[in-house]
This record gives C-alpha cells, structure tokens and sequence, in this order.
C-alpha cells in the first residue's frame, strides 16, 4: 500500500503521537524501530524522524543509515531527528546553557515558505530538549527561531529535507498539526484518504485472505474495543467467528449477565464461561501488581485454551489489542521506548498453546476504534462505553484479592458510575472507576467507633489514553456520592478523590 508515512522511532514517548497526528490527517502512518528498516521503502511517501531521550553527542547516539531515504523521500527530522540530521552532517549540537522544556514562541519564521504556510511569528510550539543545534550545516536555510533556541527550524538546499527542534505531535504546539499537513501534504503530495470506512475495507480484506476459512476464538469483554474487533472480524468470517465471554470474577457488579445480553441480536456467536472461582484462586496471597496482571494474563490463556478444544478446528485467537497497549507494554514494533507495564493481551501465546494470535485493532488508538465501530454500525450505547481494564477489578483492589474485597468494590463502583449516569456525567468522562486502598481509616457511624475501608473515586478525561487529566466533577455529586457509599456499602468509611494527571501517574492505580 502506497501513501503510507514511515516514523523512525528513536525512543521517545511522543512517538505515537506523531503517529496519530498524522492519521488525523486521514494519512495512514507505521512506527518502526530506528534499528528495523523495513526492506522495501517502496510503498512509504514519506519519513518522519521521532525524538529520543538520547544525545546525539552521546556515545550511544542512534546513527541509522538513511541514504535510501535522504534526498529520495520527503524526510522530516523531530527534535532528536532535527539534532541528528544536523550533527552527522557537518552542522554543531551543544549542550544548552538554557535548557527549553514546555511552551515557547516562534519569533521568526521565514517568509513564503510552504513548510510553514498559515503558521506565523508568535505562533505557540512546545520544547523538550536539553541539547540545542547551536551551527546548522553547510547548504541549509533557516526556517524558524524561538528566543532561546535561533536553529528552532531548518531545511536542506535542494532536498525536501525539513528539520524542526520541536514537537508538533502535543497539543501544546497550537499549529503543530498545521505544520504536518503542510509538510506531508503540500510538500510530500500525500492523499488524504485513510478513513474509518477504508479502514475496514482494507482491514475486512487482509482477515479473509489471512484467515481463509479457519475458525477463530475471540474473547469478549463488553467493552468497545472487543466488540469492535468481533464485529469486524464477523464482518469478514461470519459463522467462522466463536466469541466467548469469561467471567474471572473481577467484573464490575451484574457485567456478566448484562454484557451477554448486551450482544443478543447482534448476530454474533456468543459463549459465556464462568471461571470466577478460578482466577480468585490463583489470586489468593498475591499482592504485586505485576504478578496479578500477569496471573490473570496465565489463566486467561488457559481458560482460553481449554475452550479452543470444544472448537472443532478452531486455528485462531482474536483479541481486543490496541496500540496504546502495545505502547505501555513494550515499545511499539519493538524499538526501544520504555515499557511502563504489562497488559494482559500483549506478548502473544505459550507453545503450548496452539492457536495463532489475530489483532485487527492493535494499530488504531482508542478514538479510532469507536469511529471504525461507527462505521460498522455498533450502538452509539456500546461505543460510549468507558474503557475498563483486561485484569477488571485486581487493578483497582490494591493488595491482595479476595471475594469480600471484590464484593465491597463492586458496591462502591456501581454507586459511582450510576451516578454519573444519573447526573449527565457520564459521556463528559473519558474513564472512570473506584479503587479500594489497602488501608483502614477510623470513623463514627452513630455513637460507634469504626474503623474500616477507604476508597478513591478516579474519573480523567482524555482522547487516546496516552495522557489524561482529572476532571473536575461538581462537589454537589461527590458529596452525594461519598455519602452514599459510606452509607450504603458496609466496611467503607472513607471516601477520597484522586486529583493526579497522566503523566506523571497512570490512569489505573496498578
């Protein structure tokens, strides 16, 4: 497939941003490590060099071969990727005697330059560098300055080369998304034609010939992105499709029963399985976060395995995969971002287990999947949905799990949404959810001395899930809620509110 952006990824956490800047241009785009070249650059319009928390003065500077790229292909170098093109190219990288980290203006921009059309002097940019391009190359023109940083951007004479020190993927570069477009499509020539409804076609497309006519096990969660996938997936195979919905105990109050006849009519295979007691039992003892994920990652499998042999000939495992998971699990495609944690459905399957792994979502961020599942049709209900976590309740119970614990949580958690339901709150919250804290508090209820569980009310608002902030909920709904809670779910005495943005915490407390 041509009209495609190829990102290089050299480590930084924004790299997936660019990603979805530009697929917000309805550009298709694919992050690959610095270190994996694809060997057919063939079907890539364009590249785009990402950040890196490394200097290239270090010792451990990334120093790919660009000579298929350089001067062949619109190539646009980021911050990391401005410093690189500079450094290896006769220009000079320093260490800054001012460091620029957060907002700053462009004080000069260079007059009738495409790079730089409908974006002025004065216009907002977003900085994060400890290294600033103090000597620009030999053949180079000067594009844009800040206050503090004079080679703020720069492009190669006779080349669509452009370089840029900074990040035009954040929201806090205002004309950041201006400053893509001008470069993929004005000088790059790229079509605007990657959708929601091309996404499925081409998605349905590549599931036929992948999949031919095997059968394939999808496990349901209720939540948007499963129901996405399946959808999807029926959409390609049909009766080829055998969803399951596995109860491990750690759903939200009535989900299982509420969640299978959320798909009745929907045209989709569905099996229920009760495993609760068999994932509490594994859980038993087991306070690390870590371990947690991964024990009900094992038994997830198993479960699954165990139900693939009542599937004549099933060949197939289907999941709910999205980038985001990918992104925090390990770097996508394998460069070398940092992982932040494990999720249950990234990493693939045991040997022992004999099914092959299809993920049809795990490269479209959160917002993507609800307009692909728009496309398809799904209940504007169902694509509302919050997002809720693959290991559901064990991340929210910190410390070790019991069924009393799991029980309280649930009480608590259903007050909480409800709620948000009841006061038109609900669709103003990206994601939503309780946490029961391994402490005890004192408190009075009547005359007596209690003292009993604390729980934290966690509500952000956010787009993809790669950073989120707090929202503000009005202090007449958390005192209701709060009063509620105390007083109607029995060990509960105290009720908190968590005011912490993503990053530096992450939206789930484990």
């Amino acid at each position: 497939m041509q009209n495609k952006v190829l990102i290089l990824d050299f480590g930084s956490q924004y790299t997936q941003l660019i990603g979805r800047r530009v697929r917000e241009l309805n550009i298709f785009s694919e992050i690959k490590p610095y270190n994996k070249l694809p060997e057919d650059l063939s079907e890539y319009t364009a590249v785009i060099l990402s950040g890196s928390p490394l200097s290239v003065r270090g010792e451990d500077a990334v120093h790919p071969d660009l000579s298929e790229i350089r001067g062949k292909k619109p190539l646009l170098g980021v911050c990391y990727g401005a410093q690189y093109l500079a450094h290896f190219n006769g220009g000079s990288v320093e260490k800054s005697n001012t460091r620029e980290y957060g907002r700053a203006n462009l004080n000069f921009v260079k007059d009738n330059e495409p790079f730089f059309d409908k974006v002025s002097t004065g216009s907002q940019v977003w900085m994060s560098h400890a290294d600033t391009i103090k000597h620009l190359p030999e053949n180079t023109t000067l594009l844009a300055s800040t206050h503090d940083v004079e080679n703020a951007a720069f492009k190669f004479d006779g080349e669509e080369t452009y370089a840029i020190q900074f990040h035009p993927e954040v929201y806090h570069s205002k004309d950041g998304k201006q400053v893509l477009e001008n470069f993929l499509v004005k000088i790059a020539k790229m079509e605007q034609t990657w959708t929601p409804d091309a996404f499925v076609d081409k998605t349905v497309a590549e599931l036929k010939e992948k999949i031919g006519d095997e059968k394939v096990i999808l496990g349901l969660s209720g939540g948007v992105d499963s129901s996405v996938a399946a959808v999807l997936l029926h959409k390609a195979i049909g009766k080829n499709l055998h969803c399951i919905f596995v109860n491990n105990g750690l759903l939200r109050k009535n989900e299982y029963s509420e969640v299978l006849k959320q798909y009745e009519g929907m045209g989709l295979n569905v099996k229920g399985v009760d495993a609760s007691a068999r994932f509490l039992d594994d859980l038993v003892g087991e306070s690390d976060p870590e371990t947690k994920r991964k024990t009900i990652g094992r038994v997830f499998i198993e479960v699954f395995d165990d139900e693939s042999h009542l599937v004549e000939n099933a060949k197939w495992l289907a999941q709910g995969t999205i980038y985001p998971d990918v992104i925090e699990s390990v770097s996508a495609t394998g460069g070398p971002s940092q992982t932040i944690k494990s999720h249950h459905n990234v990493g693939g399957l045991p040997d022992f287990m004999k099914l092959k792994v299809v993920e049809p979502l795990k490269m479209l961020f959160k917002d993507e999947v609800r307009r692909v599942g728009a496309s398809l049709g799904i209940d504007k209900a169902l694509l509302g949905r919050h997002p809720f976590p693959g290991p559901g309740l064990a991340i929210r119970i910190l410390g070790d799990i019991t069924p009393e614990k799991v029980a309280i949580l649930q009480e608590v958690d259903a007050i909480f949404i409800d709620g948000l339901k009841k006061w038109d709150l609900y669709d103003k919250v990206w994601q939503a959810g309780a946490m029961l804290l391994p402490v005890n508090s004192v408190g009075v209820m009547g005359d007596e001395r209690t003292y009993e569980k604390c729980v934290a009310l966690r509500a952000v608002e956010s787009t993809d899930g790669m950073t989120a902030d707090w929202v503000n909920l009005p202090y007449e709904f958390l005192q209701k809620t709060s009063n509620d809670i105390i007083n109607k779910v029995p060990g509960v005495n105290r009720v908190v509110y968590d005011i912490s943005s993503k990053p530096p915490a992450t939206i789930e407390w484990e």
